[in-house]
């Protein structure tokens, strides 16, 4: 059989290097590995460049990985049935019509609060639709909240680097959604503060995944890559059969 080819999108506040370690195992096994920019700026259009970017950029078979707000992007992708399965590692795998706030809305999530202020800075950026900000995470939130088990020069350097994400793109609904009728396995955090493990659960047993859960924070394919590895390499197994 050939080797799919392993697609990794990352979510925001973060780029490709979010996957380092998973890419480098993965690529050190014989696998092509890919890491395409997810823009970050709408559902639609941020869907729209993975979809070009995996009918472009691959041939043959796909496994197609999202984290977080990666794993709402692959959801809405327009996909050819050369991606055989999606992976979705604490992410978003919304049903159509659903959205992120509405998701996290009352799940106690660490950015389901009242004055979004208190955990994020939002910023005026060039070109925004009227009334739309970018969203950063404040320092307090990324050490406490989204990455609480690296360590803190690790931590610190999430904060520098990290891509904010329109709050358009938090409040846009889902389409269609691309796991009905493709396999799917899902890692849950069970100590994610962003994406809480009982919605990271209920959206995984919805789309009929293989779940795996791991004692890990919102970036556990960071602080323990072998669980998403381990994800991976068993549907690149199931498509093999």
């Amino acid at each position: 059989m050939t080797k799919p080819t392993i697609v990794l999108v990352h979510g925001a506040w973060a780029d490709g290097s979010s996957w380092n370690a998973v890419a480098t195992e993965l690529q050190s096994q014989g696998f092509t590995v890919l890491v395409p920019p997810n823009l970050l700026h709408g559902v639609a259009s941020d869907a729209a460049y993975i979809s070009a970017f995996v009918a472009e950029r691959t041939t043959g078979p796909v496994v197609l990985v999202g984290h977080s707000y990666g794993g709402f992007v692959i959801t809405n992708a327009q996909l050819t049935d050369d991606v055989k399965a999606l992976v979705y590692v604490d992410a978003f795998i919304p049903d159509e019509g659903e959205f992120v706030f509405q998701l996290l809305g009352g799940s106690g999530s660490a950015l389901a609060v009242p004055d979004p202020t208190t955990v994020l800075d939002l910023i005026p950026y060039p070109g925004a639709p009227e009334g739309d900000l970018e969203a950063f995470l404040k320092a307090d939130t990324v050490h406490n909240a989204f990455a609480q088990d690296l360590p803190e020069a690790d931590r610190w350097l999430i904060h520098a680097t990290q891509r904010p994400i329109t709050l358009s793109a938090n409040t846009a609904p889902s389409a269609a959604p691309s796991w009905k009728g493709r396999p799917v396995w899902a890692v849950v955090g069970t100590e994610d503060l962003v994406i809480p493990p009982a919605v990271l659960r209920s959206m995984a047993e919805r789309a009929g995944a293989t779940i795996t859960e791991v004692a890990a924070s919102h970036v556990s394919m960071v602080s323990h890559p072998d669980v998403s590895i381990a994800a991976i390499l068993a549907a690149v197994e199931a498509i093999g059969e």
